[in-house]
């Protein structure tokens, strides 16, 4: 049984986890592998512990199998607008509505925001299309990420009016 609980300090070896690998899982081959091979579990990790809060815990039995966090939006274009940082779920519980339910909490967790946004990976189809479900639309903005020294991804914003 999947529950769902905001996050805590002890969480961060699982929320760790689950970012590590759903990278590995879900952008091989949707961008340059360097970047893939610059991250490590232990930063994944580290990047958890030093910002637990705002996020939700999916869990399967003991085990935190996604994630999804929020903030207030920092672009500087957008006024009075949340934004869904990260939403990420293993392979392996993909497909069941986790995803959805994390998103939902998320947006939930935004609700004195009159728009939330996203931004996604533009290789990221499937991500893509699963926003599109959730009812967000494309903006027309977009922007390159620096990833690495090697390396950056390019990222369009997504928004959903409420």
């Amino acid at each position: 049984m999947i529950t769902y609980r905001l996050a805590t300090c002890d969480d961060a070896e699982g929320k760790g986890y689950v970012h590590y690998q759903s990278w590995m899982e879900t952008y091989t081959g949707l961008m340059d592998q360097r970047i893939l091979d610059s991250r490590s579990l232990e930063k994944c990790v580290k990047l958890a512990r030093n910002f637990p809060e705002n996020t939700w815990i999916a869990q399967d039995g003991n085990q935190v199998v996604g994630f999804s966090c929020f903030i207030d939006s920092p672009d500087q274009d957008l006024q009075n607008t949340g934004e869904v940082k990260a939403l990420y779920v293993l392979k392996s519980h993909q497909k069941q509505g986790i995803g959805k339910q994390l998103m939902e909490k998320a947006m939930t967790s935004l609700s004195q925001f009159s728009k939330i946004s996203v931004w996604v990976l533009s290789s990221n189809q499937n991500a893509i299309d699963f926003y599109h479900r959730m009812g967000f639309q494309k903006d027309g903005i977009s922007k390159d990420v620096n990833i690495a020294s090697f390396g950056s991804i390019h990222e369009i914003r997504m928004i959903k009016m409420k």
